[in-house]
């Protein structure tokens, strides 16, 4: 019997290694194919222009200039589009997050007056919306076009966010408010003293999910704003990258055409790398937070 149970051990022992082994591999590969375009994009940001395009990427120094960065801090065009970026991000989070726990918050406490009502009402718009042409409409009329609020506002608040955070909330013990109550703290104190305190792991994962998006839209900027000194980075991106085309104005120089392309390949992956860096540097504060949050607000 012993003998039998020693095999199973020796037997379960080799599947947990061949199961390891095969993830520790998967995994490797998932951070190769990570790494290599990242570091691509990065060396190559960093390159002279007519090496990347004739020999691609080179490790030699003597090969290398801050050229492309230099362009860009020195370009009007790159800097207002990140700068439009941050504020659109930024205002876009902030106003998510505000609308998105107060509402989740209200749709988690039991007591809430046509409770059902608003949750049903809430899942029909996450699946059903009036679409681009209703939306811009409304955008028209409350008039929004061509400023800023038409970025921020639209879409603000997701309901799939919205779920999320009432899912969290509902989590919480209510034995902590009713202490609370008899302690004589109001509504507002509970939910300012005791739940948000509690609910930083959500507001977090939130927060990161709506400045990430945000931060990598264009769309909503190709349909609202006419003003290119409007316009985020990622729309310059766009014309950089897809439509292979810089303004005359994004470079201070008076380059010939086959120089101006040379340098247009430079300032493409300078302008990843910049456009990157908000999300790099953003990840590591919020990753401790990142896991709890999201388990925690998607289960029960």
């Amino acid at each position: 019997m012993s003998k039998l149970k020693s095999n199973q051990l020796l037997n379960s022992s080799k599947t947990d290694k061949l199961i390891l082994f095969i993830n520790k591999v998967f995994l490797s590969l998932i951070v190769v194919i990570v790494t290599v375009p990242l570091l691509y994009v990065l060396l190559g940001s960093f390159l002279q222009p007519h090496i990347l395009l004739t020999r691609g990427i080179s490790f030699d120094p003597a090969h290398w200039t801050l050229d492309g960065y230099i362009r860009i801090f020195q370009d009007g065009t790159i800097m207002r589009g990140f700068f439009n970026s941050i504020i659109y991000a930024t205002g876009f989070t902030l106003v998510g997050i505000t609308f998105t726990i107060l509402a989740g918050y209200s749709l988690s406490v039991d007591e809430l007056v046509g409770k059902k009502f608003f949750v049903i009402f809430f899942l029909f718009a996450m699946f059903f919306n009036g679409g681009m042409i209703p939306t811009y409409l409304v955008v028209r009329s409350l008039g929004l076009l061509n400023t800023p609020w038409a970025i921020i506002l639209p879409g603000a608040v997701g309901v799939w966010n919205l779920i999320l955070a009432r899912t969290y909330f509902k989590a919480i013990p209510n034995e902590l408010k009713e202490a609370a109550r008899i302690d004589g703290a109001s509504d507002f104190m509970i939910f300012w003293k005791i739940i948000l305190p509690l609910a930083k792991p959500i507001i977090f994962v939130l927060a990161l999910f709506a400045f990430i998006g945000q931060w990598n839209a264009y769309f909503q900027a190709m349909i609202y704003l006419d003003d290119r000194s409007l316009y985020p980075l990622q729309l310059v991106l766009r014309e950089i990258l897809i439509q292979n085309e810089v303004q005359p104005g994004m470079i201070a120089d008076q380059l010939a055409r086959a120089e101006m392309q040379r340098i247009a390949e430079m300032i493409k992956y300078s302008s990843i790398v910049i456009a990157s860096l908000p999300l790099l540097i953003m990840y590591p504060f919020f990753q401790k937070y990142f896991e709890k949050g999201v388990m925690v607000g998607s289960l029960k």
